[in-house]
């Protein structure tokens, strides 16, 4: 007996999807602050840990309770163009009821080591807002709570120990730290937002200084024109002297890439086969590990 026929079905095409829009932070964490009892809440986030040059920055997004609707379009700063931050960046800052920026050279990151430096560039930007909107509750990205004064000394800091001067003047806070608040919290966006702005201008204007790290490009983080040139010309006065990176560079000047890799240093890796693009702390932080230093020596 022959089986009888089976007419196919229609036929299904699956549909492409296009890359998933980034979701929109929201005010669900500030907002049990504030229901909690906190007046003043900000968020704060960094950037330039993971730089090879240029300061490390830390913005400070102050939001009172009820505050106007979210900027649209407002996202982590990493998932921004750079033009779209800079569009954004007034309107951020009106939106805040209070913000600010605060630095630490790369001489301060070298002397201090990376969490004391932290807490520098922190106290920094909160010493610039006036004192009625001084955050009572802050909200952090991660799990690493570089705000809070530490209760012992810690293991990355210089000598064992922190110096005085990375704390400033007494202030405490209540601290949230939330995993993914760059992209979850509004307030941690800003601040990011805000942080990722200052800093890129602050390295677009040092670059006429250092024409052969294409600062402009790469805001000092590592990529292969900022490789090379640290292969040609070794360090210049921007450039953070005691990480890692700095163990492998060649300092002859007539060293050229090719040269070092031949010898197996670590300081390749790999990127001068990349395109010409900047890595930036999120990468750093898939290479080198999270806060704590693990990229200095």
């Amino acid at each position: 007996m022959t089986p009888a026929a089976v007419s196919p079905g229609p036929t299904v095409r699956a549909r492409s999807r296009g890359r998933a829009a980034p979701a929109r932070p929201g005010l669900s964490h500030e907002r049990s602050l504030w229901g909690a009892g906190h007046r003043v809440v900000a968020g704060i986030d960094e950037v330039g840990r993971g730089a090879w040059a240029g300061p490390l920055s830390v913005g400070v997004a102050v939001l009172c309770e009820s505050p106007l609707r979210i900027p649209k379009g407002l996202r982590d700063s990493k998932q921004l163009t750079e033009d779209s931050r800079e569009k954004m960046f007034d309107r951020v800052a009106a939106w805040c009821a209070a913000w600010a920026v605060g630095h630490a050279g790369p001489e301060e990151c070298d002397r201090l080591g990376m969490t004391a430096a932290l807490r520098l560039a922190t106290r920094r930007a909160v010493d610039q807002l006036s004192p009625d909107l001084v955050p009572d509750a802050v909200v952090l990205d991660g799990t690493f709570d570089f705000v809070s004064p530490p209760r012992a000394p810690q293991l990355f800091d210089a000598d064992g120990a922190v110096e005085p001067a990375a704390l400033g003047p007494e202030w405490t806070a209540s601290v949230e730290t939330v995993i993914g608040g760059d992209a979850r919290c509004a307030s941690v966006a800003a601040a990011s937002v805000l942080a990722k702005v200052t800093r890129d201008r602050i390295m677009r204007a040092t670059a006429d200084s250092y024409p052969a790290f294409d600062f402009e490009r790469n805001k000092g983080y590592p990529s292969p024109a900022h490789q090379r040139a640290l292969c040609g010309y070794g360090l210049s006065a921007v450039h953070r002297r005691s990480w890692a990176f700095v163990d492998y560079l060649p300092w002859e000047l007539t060293s050229w890439p090719g040269d070092y890799r031949a010898r197996n240093s670590r300081l390749d890796g790999g990127l001068l086969r990349e395109p010409e693009h900047p890595l930036t702390d999120d990468v750093v932080e898939d290479l080198i590990g999270p806060p704590g230093d693990a990229h200095a020596r």
